[in-house]
């Protein structure tokens, strides 16, 4: 296996791409550069005091539940060691773990864990939160799968009508199962298919909730890294959480304008922010009746469901931090900074969305008197088969411009390369042509009389129509002599750019099938720097 770093990619937003480069016109939104030395980030957090007792009773008591290898029991040990920290980031818990990037996310993890405690030498423990809170089942109930030179989206037939948290969601065995054997059935057998299916068939039978199913099949694919998993939304992480949430309570005012402020800052820096905030948001969601109701300030300093569903006093919703904390989770805006409370973050990991609101919340996190973490981009990686890149070598393209753009002005050019002059071109001139002819006609009959005009503009659509017409019979009968290198083309779109990059479409389950885990460890071992922006794995 081999690792190919592509240093540009051209589908960047403004806001990542001027992160990267570390322009200072982004970086002023954020309290560290992250190609920076980390030395000064673990001074700070020395100064600062972590319930470490508590949380790591909490993680073995969570993590023994899933099974986890004794790799991640061993790292929670460490979280007794004082200069213990931890790189973190997070994700839904998607089914059969959701789309590639939530593996890139671990091995990001895993590398940069590894590397810092290297460099610092002290132990560094890689940390995935688990968003049990999430609550949009549509997001995680489906995966895609390859028929021929497309993707389908397989969808569990399970259904979340009482609107739960995806941790409090149960399992519908028998659903799952058939809708496992129908996502199977577009696997070609291998030697690791039968093996695959039944450990997947063992996690499901040992779960109870989509974020057990996760978190054990995470471990499956993660045996021997120390990878530490938390829920965020169980009950448990929820009793350590109560007193921040009573200081968020209190503090609305603060964080939603120095949230609100920025964000106007950063649009007038041209930086577009998938953030709504509002001067009265609570940032905070209180679980009433099985649903999540994001919470605002009323006029009468109260707080009120976003559809007016429930009033509280502050001091009932402090009553409530204290004594019912699991009936509050963290929005997008607080959600960060309860991670920060409760883990020493090293640094935090973050795909592209993620990092573009983060750039929104340092005054958040100064509000509580810290600093925002250090926050990097994710590792980025398309993963190349030999077929594939067999494949890639007939065309006089690069697997680079796949990724960039897909494939679809590459087959078009290869058509118009087969006629001279080329069939869209020729018959571009042509349609000019004729309307150009055609218009004294048509300013003549708009004269004469209006529904005379509109005949003649229909003459014209229909003389058009036909141009088009032979256009589309002349391209077909290209394609169909050229069909084998169009089936190829469509092929290799499919894999390397799905409607965007693979890493968002793509689940694992067909490349573990194909290659196994082990190509997870090999490019887990195989270091790359944080500073490219996306790399291709040729397996």
């Amino acid at each position: 296996m081999r690792i190919h770093p592509i240093k540009k990619m051209g589908s960047q937003n403004k806001l990542i791409s001027d992160y990267r480069l570390g322009k200072q016109e982004i970086m002023d939104f954020f309290d560290y550069i992250p190609s920076g030395d980390l030395e000064t980030r673990v001074k700070e957090l020395r100064e600062r005091t972590f319930q470490r007792e508590s949380l790591q009773e909490v993680l073995h008591k969570l993590n023994k539940a899933w099974d986890a290898p004794n790799s991640t029991l061993h790292n929670i040990n460490r979280f007794s060691n004082k200069d213990s920290v931890v790189v973190i980031a997070g994700q839904q818990a998607g089914l059969l773990t959701g789309p590639m990037y939530t593996i890139n996310k671990v091995i990001s993890i895993l590398q940069l864990a590894k590397q810092q405690e290297e460099e610092l030498n002290i132990p560094v423990i890689p940390v995935f939160w688990i968003a049990g809170e999430d609550h949009d089942f549509d997001e995680i109930n489906h995966i895609f799968m390859q028929e021929k030179s497309r993707l389908k989206k397989l969808k569990v037939g399970q259904e979340n009508i009482d609107k739960c948290s995806v941790s409090e969601i149960q399992l519908e065995k028998n659903i799952i199962r058939n809708w496992l054997d129908n996502v199977f059935s577009y696997l070609r057998e291998t030697e690791n298919t039968k093996d695959l299916y039944h450990s997947i068939l063992r996690c499901l039978d040992q779960s109870e909730t989509y974020t057990d199913f996760f978190a054990r099949l995470i471990f499956k694919l993660f045996p021997n890294e120390g990878l530490v998993l938390i829920d965020s939304h169980h009950p448990l992480v929820r009793n350590l959480e109560k007193e921040y949430f009573e200081q968020m309570i209190l503090k609305q005012q603060e964080i939603s304008s120095g949230v609100y402020e920025i964000l106007n800052k950063l649009r007038k820096k041209d930086y577009q922010v998938p953030l709504e905030v509002e001067l009265n948001s609570g940032n905070l969601f209180y679980h009433h009746d099985k649903e999540r109701i994001l919470l605002f300030r009323n006029e009468n300093g109260g707080w009120i469901g976003k559809q007016n569903e429930i009033e509280l006093t502050t001091e009932e919703l402090i009553n409530i931090a204290t004594n019912q904390p699991e009936r509050l989770s963290n929005n997008v805006v607080t959600r960060p900074l309860m991670q920060e409370l409760l883990f020493p973050s090293l640094a935090f990991i973050g795909g592209p969305g993620e990092i573009s609101y983060w750039s929104a919340l340092k005054p958040v996190f100064h509000v509580f008197g810290i600093k925002m973490p250090p926050v990097f981009p994710r590792l980025s990686f398309t993963y190349i088969e030999p077929k594939v890149s067999k494949m890639i070598e007939h065309f006089t393209i690069t697997p680079e411009e796949v990724v960039n753009n897909g494939v679809q002005d590459y087959k078009r050019n290869l058509i118009d390369s087969q006629t001279n002059p080329p069939i869209h071109e020729l018959a571009k001139d042509i349609k000019a042509t004729i309307e150009k002819a055609h218009r004294p006609l048509r300013d003549l009959a708009k004269g004469i009389r209006a529904d005379i005009g509109e005949l003649a503009d229909k003459n014209l659509y229909y003389l058009q129509k036909e141009i088009s017409f032979i256009e589309g019979r002349m391209v077909r009968a290209v394609e169909e002599k050229y069909d084998k290198e169009l089936t190829e083309l469509d092929y290799i779109n499919v894999h390397l750019y799905p409607d965007g990059l693979q890493e968002r479409i793509w689940n694992p389950l067909p490349f573990i099938n194909k290659f196994g885990v082990d190509f997870i460890k090999k490019t887990i071992d195989s270091p790359c720097s944080f500073l490219h922006d996306h790399y291709l794995v040729y397996l």
